[in-house]
């Protein structure tokens, strides 16, 4: 059993890497949270306004379909964020019984690692699809005002996969420092 005088030297140091894990969970799941939303209302625009047009765009359906997945991934690691503020409340509690292992909380901050890099690689896989589409759209068009064929336009429906795509990227971009972060202060300590 420890002593009350090895709990009070303990305390501070555990308690502060609680409240860095804890503080970096809450801005980390807000900042995330705000991204997954603009991704998705962005998406959720492009998605219903497809069934509003006659041109047929296969191309953009992939770019929803990756991009969907990533926002998915984005809701997981906003999850994780609100874990991470757990596992950090747990810490900076001054009853050692209730702190979770070192073990542990490494764990747990290196399948938010995981996670947002999985998620980075299937929104840069709808990324590319969206922008291969784009540029397709951009070269076939003739010089000039005058335009040839309607189907190649591109539309402000196309513009939002795109920016829903690299809203879910930014926000699993986030969600890997915070995690790469709080790996290294875990680390530290």
């Amino acid at each position: 059993m420890q002593s009350e005088s090895e709990v009070r030297s303990l305390a501070p140091a555990t308690q502060g890497i609680g409240n860095t894990i804890r503080f970096t969970g809450w801005i980390a799941f807000w900042l995330q949270l705000g991204l997954a939303v603009v991704s998705g209302i962005a998406l959720l625009f492009a998605a219903t306004g497809r069934g509003f047009t006659d041109q047929p765009n296969a191309g953009l359906g992939v770019g929803i379909f990756w991009a969907v997945c990533g926002v998915l991934l984005v809701l997981f690691n906003v999850y994780w964020d609100f874990r991470y503020t757990r596992i950090g409340k747990r810490l900076a509690n001054p009853n050692a019984a209730v702190h979770p292992s070192k073990a542990d909380t490494t764990k747990a901050i290196r399948l938010g690692i995981i996670v947002s890099l999985a998620g980075i690689l299937l929104t840069l896989l709808g990324a590319g699809a969206t922008l291969a589409v784009l540029v397709a759209k951009s070269i076939s068009q003739p010089p000039g005002v005058a335009i040839t064929d309607p189907y190649n336009i591109i539309r402000a429906l196309d513009v939002f996969v795109m920016l829903g795509n690299v809203n879910a990227i930014t926000a699993h971009f986030v969600g890997t420092v915070a995690s790469l972060w709080l790996l290294e202060q875990v680390h530290k300590h």
